[in-house]
C-alpha cells in the first residue's frame, strides 16, 4: 500500500514539474487519467459558464449537466484524424490539439448537437457579416468563431455579470469603444456595430501580444490577468506555457475556441447539420433620421414586430430614436422598397401615441422575442402536416415565425409528424390567401413564396409491387421527411415504424431503411 502511494506521489510530482517547465501537451501525455479527472472537469465547468448560463434559462435544460464519466468518453475518431482536419483548415492561427480540446469537441458533437445545429443555421446570417468586417481590417477570418463561444451567436445574450450581446461587452468596455448605451439603444446588441467594436478591441490586444491565441485569452479575462500569468511564468508568452497561471475559465476558453472552429467546419463528419434559421440571409440597411416605432412599420408592411426585433436587437423598446442623429434599420432584402414607398405613412401613423413619454416609460424592454397569443385581428387556420414538412417550411408558407407555431400548438423541440394538425393564426385580411395552403402540393407551396423544388433522384421501384419493401440508403443531409418525399404516399412516421426508429434525428449516413411500396 505504501509503495502504491509513493508511486502516485512521484507521478503527480512529475506532472506538476512538466506543467511548469514544458509544454502542457507533454504533461497531459504523461498521465491521461489524472488529466481527464482534473483538467477536463475544470474545462467542462468553464464551458457551462460560457454557454449554459448565458444561453439557457436556469432550470430550463438539464441535458448539459456533465459527469466525470462523460468527460472520459472515447471520441468517434482517433486523435490523428482531429489533428489532420485542424491542420487542413486555411487558418493563420495555430490550432493546437490535445485531450482538453478533444473533450470540448466531444462536448459539441455529443452533448450539445441541437445547439450546434441552431448555430450553424444562424451562421448563414451572421458569418458573412463578420467576415466582411474582419477582412476590411486585415484580421484573421477565424476570429468569427469567438462569437460562438461568447454567446452562441445570440445578440441578446447577457452573462451573470452583465456582459451583453454577441461579443459580450461589459458596460464600460462598450462605452470606451464608442457603443451607444442608454434607455432606448444598446449597441452592444447591434451585430454590426458590436462586431466593429470587438475587432477594434482585439486589434488593440494584438498590438500588446502579437499573438492571436493570447488575444483570445485576454479577450476573455482581460489583459491584466494575461500579463500577470506571463509575469509569473518567467516572461513566457505561449498560451500553453502560461496555462496554469490563467484564471480557471480562461483555461477552458481557448480549447473551446479551437473545438468550435473544428465543429463549425467538420460538423458533417459528425452527422450534425444546420437547423433552418428564422433570420433572412439577405438584408438591407436603411438609415432613419426620424423617430419610428416597430409597430408603425409592422402595421403597413408584411413583417411582424418580432422579426424586426430579431433583425434590430439594439433597440430596447421597439423605438428607433431618430431626430438627434441617423440610426440604422435592418430589413429583409425584399422589404426595403416597400418601406421606402410607405415611409411617410409609417412615420405619421399614431405618432402622438407611440412617442408619448408616459407611454414610452411603460413600454417593456425587449431583450428577446417571446411568442404570445394572436390578437383579435387574427383568425385561426388549420394545417395538416404532410410527409416532408418541417416547421421552417410551414412558417415560410404562412409568413409567421417558428416560435409562434410552437407556442400556438404546445410544441417543444422541432419534431412534428405526418397527419398532425397545427393551428396557424394569420391576419384576417389575408385569411383567404392562406386557406389554400393546406390543399396545395409541396411544389405549389414553395412556389407561393418564390422558391423552386429541386427534383430528387429516386431509386427505381417499377419492378416492386404494392406491399413489398425497398431498401433506401441514407445519404448525407437526409432527414426522414426528405426520404418520405421521395416515395409517394409514404410518411416519416411510417418509415420510423417499419424500421423500429424511436428518434427521427438518429438516422446515420449509409444506414439502410425499409420502405414499403404504396399501391
Amino acid at each position: 500500500m505504501h509503495q502504491i502511494k509513493k508511486l502516485m506521489i512521484i507521478r503527480l510530482l512529475a506532472i506538476i514539474t512538466l506543467a511548469f517547465t514544458s509544454n502542457l501537451a507533454t504533461a497531459i501525455n504523461i498521465d491521461s487519467t489524472l488529466n481527464e479527472s482534473k483538467f477536463n472537469i475544470e474545462s467542462i465547468d468553464s464551458l457551462t459558464s460560457l454557454w449554459y448560463n448565458k444561453q439557457m434559462s436556469p432550470g430550463n435544460d438539464t441535458s448539459f449537466i456533465v459527469t466525470e464519466a462523460d468527460s472520459l468518453f472515447i471520441p468517434d475518431f482517433p486523435d490523428s484524424v482531429y489533428i489532420e482536419r485542424l491542420k487542413s483548415l486555411p487558418l493563420v492561427m495555430e490550432m493546437s490539439y490535445n485531450k482538453i480540446v478533444r473533450n470540448y469537441i466531444h462536448m459539441y458533437t455529443h452533448k450539445r448537437t441541437e445547439l450546434v445545429e441552431t448555430m450553424l443555421g444562424l451562421s448563414d446570417h451572421y458569418f458573412p457579416l463578420f467576415e466582411q468586417i474582419l477582412d476590411s481590417k486585415n484580421m484573421p477570418l477565424e476570429l468569427k468563431y469567438l462569437a460562438v463561444i461568447e454567446s452562441a451567436l445570440n445578440p441578446n445574450a447577457v452573462s451573470r455579470v452583465g456582459a451583453t450581446g454577441m461579443w459580450q461587452f461589459m458596460y464600460y468596455t462598450g462605452k470606451s469603444y464608442k457603443l451607444e448605451i442608454n434607455s432606448l439603444v444598446d449597441e452592444r446588441r447591434d451585430p454590426v456595430k458590436a462586431t466593429y467594436a470587438a475587432i477594434a478591441f482585439m486589434n488593440d490586444l494584438y498590438k500588446i501580444y502579437n499573438d492571436w491565441i493570447l488575444v483570445i485569452a485576454a479577450y476573455n479575462c482581460g489583459p491584466g490577468n494575461v500579463n500577470k500569468a506571463i509575469r509569473r511564468s518567467g516572461g513566457k508568452k505561449d498560451y500553453w506555457e502560461i496555462y496554469y497561471r490563467l484564471p480557471r475559465e480562461t483555461r477552458g476558453y481557448v480549447p473551446a475556441f479551437i473545438a468550435a472552429t473544428y465543429v463549425m467546419n467538420f460538423h458533417n463528419e459528425h452527422n450534425i447539420f444546420p437547423k433552418k434559421s428564422e433570420l433572412p440571409i439577405l438584408c438591407d440597411t436603411i438609415i432613419i433620421k426620424e423617430k419610428v416605432h416597430f409597430e408603425q412599420i409592422s402595421k403597413f408592411m408584411d413583417i411582424e414586430v418580432d422579426e424586426l426585433r430579431s433583425l434590430n436587437p439594439q433597440y430596447r423598446r421597439d423605438i428607433i430614436p431618430g431626430n438627434s442623429k441617423p440610426y440604422a434599420l435592418r430589413l429583409p432584402h425584399n422589404q426595403t422598397l416597400a418601406f421606402i414607398d410607405k415611409k411617410d405613412t409609417i412615420l405619421t401613423y399614431n405618432d402622438s401615441v407611440y412617442f408619448n413619454l408616459a407611454a414610452m416609460a411603460k413600454t417593456p424592454v425587449h431583450n428577446t422575442y417571446k411568442p404570445g397569443s394572436p390578437s383579435k385581428n387574427h383568425t385561426k387556420l388549420n394545417y395538416t402536416i404532410k410527409a416532408g414538412d418541417n416547421l421552417g417550411y410551414i412558417a415560410d408558407w404562412y409568413n409567421v415565425s417558428v416560435s409562434n407555431i410552437k407556442y400556438w400548438n404546445g410544441i417543444r423541440g422541432s419534431k412534428i409528424r405526418g397527419g398532425q394538425k397545427l393551428a396557424i393564426y394569420v391576419h384576417k385580411s389575408k385569411a383567404s390567401k392562406y386557406k389554400k395552403i393546406n390543399t396545395m402540393s409541396f411544389a405549389q407551396k414553395q412556389a407561393s413564396i418564390g422558391k423552386k423544388v429541386a427534383v430528387k433522384a429516386t431509386q427505381p421501384t417499377a419492378t416492386l409491387k404494392a406491399g413489398e419493401y425497398e431498401l433506401y440508403t441514407v445519404k448525407r443531409g437526409d432527414t426522414l421527411w426528405d426520404i418520405a418525399k421521395v416515395f409517394p404516399g409514404v410518411t416519416d412516421t411510417e418509415i420510423m415504424q417499419w424500421n423500429g426508429i424511436s428518434d427521427a434525428s438518429k438516422i446515420s449516413v449509409g444506414q439502410k431503411l425499409k420502405i414499403k411500396i404504396k399501391g
